[in-house]
């Protein structure tokens, strides 16, 4: 029987792709892009039940606050690790793994995605722990829908087990005419950023290809000190760690890669575009998401916290109100917006 799966939630980020809606002070985890709950209190349901033990939250200084917030609105109890600065998900998982025992299996999620079928969740998630407990690190596997290249994809080898493959390649965020022929391969999937893991496996796999991030990330615990319900490593330690992502620093690398394929409705709602696709639409393809009016229009978004916001005879354009700022974009310029993201944060 397996044991109870330990959720590690990684928290942070400025979704600069969704600005304004989403800032640096609150990025897109704490909006509630698709219904009443938060991107991240969506994942903090979707994590529990009689599978999941109590999660761990890794997220940072800014945004501690939101963070138990959040977790009091869904009920949900969690030990928070607080990072002094960001350093990729490759030490913040290790952070989270060197906190539980090594038999520990540890289900690493996103909190700014979207999945619309928990049940598949649940079940891939099932798989993927039977796989780690063989030693496995897995990610979870999205049939590609499109030639896209701001995922990275997983090139699927032989079975395992009857619940997945052996990971033959990784490649990360391919051009298009890679992507192209991964997609028409069939044996490609995108990368969803979900891993399922033994604790105790994945740090000695970091410490054979990141010897010396491993051996900071367990110095800078060592050293920490809880004060509540945070848990803050050494921030001297830690802060001088090269960023890297787990996906970089070990699983392009391991020998020990696995993956399983979860249809579950995925999406990481990485621009306006996606989310405008996933929000509901009339005859004209608009979307209008508070107080507004389209007349004539095709395919136009509009998104406001406040005032009203009329468009007419317009095609393929993007209107976002918060605050005092207003974006207009064309949807073929969208992709630019997180450039006035990040300046907007400065």
């Amino acid at each position: 029987m397996l044991d109870k799966i330990t959720p590690v939630i990684l928290c942070g980020g400025s979704g600069t792709r969704l600005w304004p809606r989403s800032r640096a002070a609150r990025p897109k985890p704490f909006l509630p892009l698709l219904g009443d709950q938060s991107l991240f209190e969506e994942a903090l349901v979707r994590c529990q039940g009689q599978h999941f033990d109590k999660p761990l939250v890794v997220t940072g200084a800014a945004h501690v606050q939101l963070v138990e917030d959040a977790l009091f609105r869904a009920g949900r109890d969690a030990e928070v690790i607080v990072e002094p600065c960001p350093r990729g998900t490759a030490a913040a998982v290790a952070l989270a793994a060197v906190r539980l025992p090594d038999s520990a299996i540890l289900l690493v999620c996103p909190s700014d995605h979207h999945i619309g079928r928990r049940d598949v969740f649940i079940q891939a998630s099932g798989e993927a722990a039977t796989l780690a407990e063989q030693g496995w690190l897995v990610c979870l596997g999205i049939d590609p829908a499109a030639a896209e290249t701001r995922f990275g994809y997983i090139q699927r080898g032989e079975a395992l087990d009857g619940v997945g493959f052996r990971v033959r390649q990784f490649v990360e965020k391919p051009d298009k005419e890679t992507a192209e022929t991964y997609l028409t391969s069939g044996d490609f999937a995108w990368n969803a950023g979900i891993f399922c893991f033994r604790a105790g496996d994945y740090l000695a796999e970091l410490e054979k290809y990141r010897p010396d991030m491993t051996a900071a990330v367990r110095s800078a615990a060592e050293l920490g000190q809880k004060k509540d319900f945070c848990f803050h490593p050494s921030a001297a330690i830690y802060s001088a760690i090269r960023a890297e992502s787990l996906d970089y620093a070990l699983m392009e690398n391991t020998d020990r890669a696995a993956t399983v394929m979860a249809e579950m409705a995925w999406s990481d709602i990485g621009d306006w575009q996606t989310l405008k696709r996933m929000r509901e639409q009339d005859a004209n393809g608009n979307s209008v998401r508070g107080s507004g009016n389209v007349i004539d229009c095709r395919n136009v978004l509009i998104d406001s916290d406040g005032p009203k916001v009329h468009a007419i005879g317009l095609d393929n354009v993007i209107i976002v109100v918060d605050g005092d700022d207003v974006l207009i974009s064309s949807t073929a310029g969208s992709m630019r917006i997180g450039e006035l993201g990040k300046d907007a944060d400065k």
